[in-house]
């Protein structure tokens, strides 16, 4: 045990924010490092003169703010302050020597010669410079009846005019969330959840409210008490191949969610993204209640990220508000990428290229079957990602530090935690983040080296 004993002097207001700061400023500048376990909660008390509940408060703002973790009989320790979300800014890959498996990027090996065709076909067209220009509004009309076509692809029949073009699913769920929620307002999401919406709650000033997953994704028991406990009036979910978990929400417990939405006059933010991986498309939430439903989908992980183009489908009554955000986030889709993006989908070369990572994330999750062990790996054959449960006694924070070490980097569970609820031993792997299938190969084999390991302090003896 460290004897660390914080300076409170330089830090106001409350007792326990002032020990959770101090103690956030001591990890910061290397006084308290991973692995460091901290005073009881009496001894601490003692010392600083405070009650035993302040020191409690603190060492729980603390593991809030990532810090610390802390463990029944085992005591409370300074975490490996990972990232909670990817850096900001970062060129992607410049890691030499890591095999990264944190990242949902889709392969694009061989996805150069899609584009090529319709670039050379958009050179020669004598009206190229009506896509060069500035477009104000929901997008060209061509551009959303393309679109349109692309959401039938999924289950979705939506008229053109209620498709908004962005600038990527990303920017599609900033706009629904912007035009239904005000600053200080609550989203519920699922408990483990995509770290972008995270990211657009922290920027718009919004909080999330966690709703329990199982084995088939939302609980609908769950979610109508989160909307009793917490009056949200939004709920951002991910229906198909859940990100983190991979489930797949079935039909009747889709009607189930709709059913109580309506009830409560909650609208539903959903995120589509990766519906085509599926062989066949389960009916969207937004195709059962369009009244009340946004729709977020784009084509980065169909076809190619860099392109930047998503669709928004939401009621017209809504449109005025997501102009209002287009305008102050981006002012406008690129013209240009939303023309390639509609070529691509006219000429059929968009479903080809969502066909073709279809294939290949089925041979990528064969061979996650084959060298991870069964039991502990949750995944849909057709996934992007798998998720990964822990065995005794390897914590999530444990072996992300270790998988890292050894030169693979995955994607902890404390990443996709909303709130304060116990963050599940599991982590993410993120198999077409890999450079070709014998870089994930060896990835893999790394991972499950480790998982037959003992962690380092597994054997720590227990406080008394």
């Amino acid at each position: 045990m460290t004897n660390w004993r914080p300076d409170l002097g330089e830090h106001s207001g409350p007792r326990y924010l002032a020990i959770a700061e101090a103690l956030a400023q001591d990890v910061a500048q290397g006084r308290l490092a991973p692995g460091d376990r901290l005073p009881t909660h009496r001894d601490l008390a003692w010392h600083l003169g405070v009650t035993v509940g302040t020191v409690t408060r603190a060492y729980g703002e603390a593991e809030r703010r990532g810090l610390i973790a802390g463990e029944v009989g085992r005591g409370t320790f300074v975490r490996e302050q990972l990232p909670s979300a990817p850096p900001a800014f970062q060129e992607l890959g410049s890691e030499n020597g890591l095999i990264d498996l944190s990242y949902n990027f889709p392969a694009l090996e061989s996805d150069h010669a899609v584009f090529g065709e319709e670039l050379v076909g958009m050179a020669q067209d004598p009206q190229l410079n009506r896509h060069l220009g500035y477009l104000l509004g929901p997008g060209r009309a061509s551009h959303r009846a393309a679109a349109a076509d692309w959401l039938k692809h999924a289950g979705l029949d939506a008229p053109p005019e209620e498709v908004v073009v962005t600038c990527g699913a990303q920017h599609a769920m900033f706009l629904a969330a912007a035009a239904l929620t005000r600053p200080g307002e609550v989203i519920l999401t699922e408990a483990l959840t995509y770290y972008g919406i995270k990211s657009i709650a922290e920027a718009l000033e919004r909080q999330l409210h966690g709703v329990a997953l199982d084995d088939q994704g939302l609980v609908p028991d769950s979610l109508e008490a989160a909307i009793r406990s917490s009056g949200a009036r939004v709920l951002y979910c991910i229906p198909t191949l859940q990100n983190p978990t991979t489930t797949v929400l079935p039909e009747a417990r889709r009607r189930r969610v709709v059913e109580i939405c309506r009830r409560h006059d909650v609208t539903i933010i959903e995120d589509d993204i990766y519906s085509f991986l599926l062989e066949e498309p389960v009916t969207p939430l937004s195709a059962l209640a369009p009244e009340r439903s946004f729709y977020a989908t784009s084509l980065s992980k169909c076809v190619a990220p860099g392109l930047r183009i998503g669709f928004l489908r939401a009621p017209l009554a809504f449109h005025d508000r997501i102009a209002t955000a287009v305008r102050a986030s981006t002012l406008m889709p690129s013209g240009f990428m939303a023309e390639l993006a509609s070529r691509l989908i006219r000429s059929g070369k968009a479903k080809r290229a969502a066909n073709a990572k279809r294939a290949e994330a089925r041979a990528r999750q064969k061979l996650a079957r084959e060298i991870l062990p069964t039991d502990h790996l949750v995944a849909h054959p057709g996934c992007f990602h798998a998720w990964l449960t822990l065995p005794r006694p390897w914590r999530h924070e444990d072996f992300t530090a270790e998988a890292r070490r050894r030169g693979v980097m995955v994607g902890s569970a404390r990443v996709f935690a909303v709130g304060r609820q116990p963050v599940p031993h599991a982590v993410r792997l993120c198999l077409h983040a890999a450079t070709g299938r014998s870089q994930l190969k060896s990835g893999l084999e790394t991972l499950a080296r480790i998982l037959r390991e003992t962690p380092a302090d597994a054997g720590a003896p227990a406080l008394v």
